[in-house]
């Protein structure tokens, strides 16, 4: 049992349903689910569509030297149609985990904002409303379209996705104006204190190996704009003009072409999804050492995640960029790093959710 002064102070550090507790489990909950989908989708949808992204590209060069207007039209418009399933998914697995990062910053920010209790809360459920309705949104734009809209351009998911970007930009705007609030001396009625200060193995490994993965994925992203950038943007101008001379009967044969087109966006996609990963799960696990006096385990199991965060924090980028040399092996391998991160978030969510239980059963005896 707790010493009375500890549960005070975790009464008033997590207190039950207060925008803390709200942003950091919608925050979690956020990031897991956006780490979920980007592995299904990277299965089962990635692959699948680049090859057929391919063959359309390949018909309509056919067509091109055919002459056959209609059949280019026909395949631009599957090369569209499957850009757009790629890009919707893309989208809606980076605009979750991406809310899923400013729910946990938000979280951090609660104890200078100078608004009510009550506000504070309505605020945070309203962010994570709107980080879970934004991605659903993109994603149900490609399968929804323009049906029955009463909008000539805007279907009913984009509706849905602008409604909650708007949601996010409300809750953003008013827990700036509560932080201005509170740089002008003004005081929230039941103010969040700050975050216990923690000085565990756990908190210094995250914040550290936090910081060095942001460090690297700096580093590499200058790296590729220094040595690679500028020479698979020359490649890329000189592949589609050897397309377009293949198309027109000039020479080469259009099936090479198309295939160096798909070899350059594969080095391109590898190179920019290292580069972003590293550091996405450098700014998650700063982010997580700051909650770990609320993650209620042993040890023994506090320990066991964090290693398991940041293994598989190396493991996918890694292998990201791998998969040019060693194909679809290298990509499974990524995809379990992208796994025992997710695993490692959800030990450190149930961790929390003991931490709340306890606590809340505590507040239940005191009375």
């Amino acid at each position: 049992m707790a010493s009375p002064a500890a549960f005070a102070s975790s009464r008033a550090t997590f207190a039950p349903m207060s925008a803390r507790r709200v942003l950091i489990f919608g925050g979690i909950a956020l990031i897991a689910g956006g780490m979920l989908f980007g592995d299904i989708f990277a299965v089962f949808v990635l692959h699948q569509n680049g090859g057929r992204t391919g063959e359309a590209l390949l018909a309509a060069t056919r067509a091109v030297t055919a002459r056959d207007s209609a059949v280019v039209r026909q395949d631009f418009a599957k090369m569209g149609d499957l850009l757009e399933d790629h890009g919707t998914k893309l989208d809606a697995h980076a605009h979750m985990i991406a809310a899923g990062y400013l729910a946990l910053l938000l979280a951090l920010l609660q104890p200078y904002v100078a608004l009510s209790f009550r506000s504070r809360k309505i605020l945070a459920q309203v962010f994570v409303a709107g980080g879970l309705l934004l991605p659903l949104g993109i994603f149900l734009i490609h399968y929804v379209g323009l049906a029955y809209s009463p909008f000539s351009m805007i279907g009913w998911a984009s509706v849905l996705a602008d409604s909650a970007g708007a949601l996010l930009i409300a809750a953003l705007v008013a827990e700036a104006w509560g932080l201005w609030r509170y740089s002008r001396g003004l005081r929230a009625d039941v103010a969040e204190p700050a975050l216990p200060l923690e000085n565990s193995w756990e908190s210094r490994t995250l914040l550290t190996s936090g910081t060095l993965l942001i460090l690297l994925g700096f580093l590499y992203g200058a790296w590729y704009a220094g040595f690679d950038l500028y020479e698979h943007e020359a490649r890329e101008k000189s592949i589609f003009s050897a397309m377009l001379n293949a198309s027109t009967g000039s020479g080469g044969d259009a099936m090479q072409f198309v295939g160096a087109y798909g070899q350059l966006q594969a080095e391109k996609a590898v190179d920019l999804a290292a580069h972003s990963h590293v550091i996405e799960f450098g700014l998650l696990a700063i982010l997580l050492s700051f909650i770990q006096p609320f993650v209620f385990l042993d040890s023994r199991w506090k320990r066991l995640w964090v290693k398991l965060l940041l293994a598989g924090s190396i493991i996918l980028p890694a292998f990201v960029l791998l998969e040019m040399h060693l194909g679809l092996i290298a990509g499974g391998i990524a995809d379990i790093g992208g796994l025992i991160v997710l695993t490692a978030l959800l030990g450190m969510l149930a961790g929390i959710l003991r931490y709340t239980g306890a606590l809340d059963a505590q507040e239940e005896n005191a009375r």
